[in-house]
């Protein structure tokens, strides 16, 4: 199927679309796996007549795949990939027009803050942050030039939930495309088009791919208007992921639901762990109660856990000493990964921001695997017990 073709969502289920999506037998030879399609030119025969592609920038079949495949996760009509997250972002801040303003969650990746503060804003692009758990506050943020809602729900790395249809009526009154990173929750978890989004943006990278081997980014969407356009932009600036990318982000996407459902109930007793550990001030994750209360569109928690301790040692001693978690930046995995975010993922936002929007020297982000539940929290529990012992606080005994 050609990826600028019109995509119409089925009704299957999400795991049977996780492995059947974009992924059909192999015509010619039977094949049960999707082949890889290397070539990076097609035939020509005669002269102004191809089978659907032409160069491989332009479309190539395994990416026509992995496009049809996560329009289906995500109930979209058109899938558009890309060679990362952030070229994915890249090419939607490009639907800006010059001179116009972007209302951006104030609690994003560093990385999309980085883009829009730093690199759109040399083409006159401007940018104001609000916590978009309050739609009044999102509503007082919009001006005449407002272009461009751009928002995470969960958020990164605090996890705030966020009321999806709400912000999609205020951006529809306003003329603004309402755009969610999806990447956290993932088609298992929400389909912000349905809630009334214009644009999904999704770092594959992370759950869909789930296995810390690939980089890549889509977008989704239903309009066609924007379908061609980002289609036009992902040919025009060439951030096009390989077909070996893609074929990657193919397999991973095939046990989708299976390690979102495990990641994500192992982490709702991470949480539940940490919540009544001494050592711990704050712990932060999507609870049914947040979840209801901001609309109910996200189905469940996610497989990310973001706690707080007292101060950037405790954080260091913590994380040096755990041993089933990986010290590492990214997420979504079946390996757990851990990080500090004031020093890693959002290091590229000013100290004075960090503090402003919640992120402390003592916060740590947890991206949960599909290892035993057990055997993560008693890692927990013992790098904890290291911290507070490193650091002068009283013991408290590990079970």
């Amino acid at each position: 199927m050609n990826a600028k073709g019109r995509q119409q969502p089925s009704n299957h289920g999400l795991g049977t679309k996780a492995v059947h999506a974009g992924q059909p037998v192999d015509a010619a030879t039977g094949a049960v796996t999707l082949p890889i399609h290397l070539s990076t030119t097609f035939a020509h025969h005669p002269l102004g007549t191809t089978r659907g592609y032409e160069y491989s920038r332009s479309g190539n079949p395994t990416r026509a795949a992995l496009e049809a495949s996560l329009a289906e996760l995500e109930c979209a009509r058109y899938g558009i990939a890309f060679s990362s997250g952030l070229a994915a972002i890249t090419a939607v801040a490009m639907l800006a027009p010059e001179g116009s303003h972007v209302v951006l969650e104030k609690d994003v990746y560093g990385g999309t803050w980085r883009l829009f503060s730093e690199v759109f804003s040399r083409y006159g692009i401007t940018i104001t942050t609000v916590d978009m758990r309050n739609p009044g506050d999102l509503a007082a943020a919009i001006t005449k030039s407002t272009s461009i809602i751009w928002l995470e729900s969960p958020t990164n790395p605090l996890l705030h939930v966020i009321d999806l249809a709400s912000v999609s009526r205020i951006g529809r009154a306003a003329h603004a495309l309402v755009c969610v990173d999806n990447t956290f929750a993932t088609p298992v978890g929400q389909n912000p088009l349905q809630s009334g989004a214009d644009i999904v943006v999704h770092s594959t990278t992370k759950f869909l791919g789930g296995h810390s081997d690939v980089v890549g980014g889509a977008i989704l969407t239903n309009r066609p208007d924007l379908a061609e356009r980002l289609h036009f932009l992902q040919n025009a600036t060439g951030a096009v992921p390989s077909p070996f990318d893609c074929w990657l982000l193919l397999r991973g996407i095939k046990t989708l639901e299976l390690r979102i459902l495990r990641q994500s109930s192992t982490a709702e007793k991470i949480a539940a762990f940490l919540v009544d550990h001494p050592a711990v001030s704050a712990v932060h994750y999507p609870t049914k109660e947040l979840r209801t209360a901001a609309g109910g569109a996200l189905r469940l928690g996610g497989g990310v856990v973001s706690f707080e301790v007292a101060n950037r040692s405790t954080a260091e001693a913590l994380l040096n000493h755990l041993e089933l978690f990986t010290l590492a930046e990214s997420l979504g995995a079946v390996e757990s990964l851990a990080e500090h975010p004031a020093s890693m993922t959002h290091a590229s936002i000013p100290e004075k921001t960090r503090r402003t929007n919640g992120i402390t020297d003592g916060l740590i982000r947890l991206s949960v695997g599909i290892e035993d539940p057990d055997d993560l929290i008693s890692d927990l529990e013992q790098a904890l017990e290291h911290a507070r012992s490193a650091t002068g606080q009283p013991s408290h005994a590990v079970h």
